[in-house]
């Protein structure tokens, strides 16, 4: 089998060749040109970054790729789905809000924002999930399956759970609706917390299964015989009264996560840019980032969203911790047991080769690549 080729530029810039010109390089010299975007849509996914958070990518980087979109003749548009857990993305008010306060709009991108899974999450598709073991179907955001094209341009960083946020992540759980994200990060079904629920009924009226109920006083409780687990009432509350109690083991979730990318990416055109830097210890979904484990590194692009993945993380392996950072003070600690992987060392409970084994077993993409240095 031919090894996927993924593409690589550093972060220096000299001789009046600016970090966007080299982005814009790099993706045509990886070979984005080779997609037909004539009169297409293209969804681009992108993390907006919670408020408060700065370790986000900059909208400058979004512009790039969604000019160069429209340079071929395409119709892009940034795209992510609304969060599970309460903050400032859980719906697509809010989430646009948020991606307008860190600098996502159409004035500075070039292209519209679209909420892929709609106002509360419940706008969703069910797409087959061909080799699937964990998941039959993947419930993924509407805007994100009616594109002609997929793109993701990917923020590189550690994560609590799956050891890093690469492409992988970007897409699989990036392009879950909120009952996909239930899909994926639980075994379980939902339940209410009595104090902050206010028998409003939102709940009741998106359940299929008549699974919700009213007490005297008015709270609401969910049947477990009944419920199937499709966490659209999460989404119908507006109160964040109902939630997910059950979270799966690591190496499920890394599975799950997998095989949600590859209901997303199957059967039409693909291209995928991860962007490692500001390696925050954790994922750019807290309203808060520490310091960088690591130094910057470089810009990566290629077809292959499992090549992708695994050559910015052989980067990252390479390279020194940084000081005065969480991962330093993880490898301080008098019961250091030294991983050599800057991931697993931050984040001694995650396994991040799960997610790229499995997702090469399913046919998802490639770990063994070609790294194309590009000046």
């Amino acid at each position: 089998m031919e090894k996927s080729k993924v593409y690589f530029t550093d972060f220096r810039a000299t001789n009046g060749q600016t970090l966007l010109q080299k982005l814009e390089k790099l993706m045509i010299r990886a070979g984005m040109e080779q997609i037909d975007f004539e009169n297409k849509f293209v969804a681009i996914k992108i993390h907006f970054g919670e408020p408060g958070n700065l370790a986000y990518l900059r909208p400058n980087y979004a512009k790039v790729v969604a000019d160069l979109v429209k340079k071929l003749g395409g119709k892009p548009f940034l795209t992510d789905c609304n969060t599970l857990y309460p903050g400032r993305r859980k719906n697509a008010l809010e989430h646009m809000d948020a991606a307008y306060e860190n600098g996502f709009s159409p004035f500075s991108t070039g292209c519209q924002v679209i909420i892929a899974d709609g106002l509360k999450g419940t706008d969703e598709v069910s797409v087959p999930v061909v080799g699937g073991e964990y998941i039959k179907e993947a419930k993924i955001g509407r805007a994100v399956m009616d594109a002609d094209i997929f793109i993701s341009l990917t923020h590189f960083k550690g994560h609590e759970a799956t050891g890093f946020g690469g492409t992988i992540k970007n897409i699989g759980m990036g392009c879950g609706s909120r009952a996909g994200k239930m899909d994926q990060h639980n075994n379980g079904k939902p339940v209410v917390d009595q104090d902050l629920c206010r028998g409003c009924r939102l709940c009741q009226r998106e359940c299929a299964q008549h699974a919700i109920s009213y007490g005297k006083d008015r709270k609401a409780s969910i049947d477990q015989e009944l419920c199937v687990g499709c966490g659209r009432c999460i989404g119908g509350c507006n109160f964040d009264a109902i939630y997910n109690p059950n979270s799966c083991a690591n190496d499920e979730l890394d599975c799950k996560m997998a095989e949600y990318a590859k209901a997303v990416v199957d059967g039409r055109p693909q291209f995928h840019i991860s962007l490692v830097q500001d390696i925050s210890p954790f994922c750019d979904c807290h309203a808060e980032n520490d310091t960088p484990i690591l130094p910057d590194i470089g810009m990566f692009a290629s077809f292959d969203p499992v090549a992708i993945d695994q050559a910015c993380a052989d980067a990252c392996i390479k390279q020194q911790p940084l000081p005065n950072s969480y991962l330093s003070d993880n490898m301080a600690a008098p019961d250091f047991v030294d991983h050599h992987d800057p991931f697993t060392n931050s984040m001694p409970v995650t396994d991040w080769t799960v997610t790229l084994a499995h997702g090469e077993k399913i046919g998802l993409g490639s770990r063994e690549y070609e790294l194309v240095v590009i000046k």
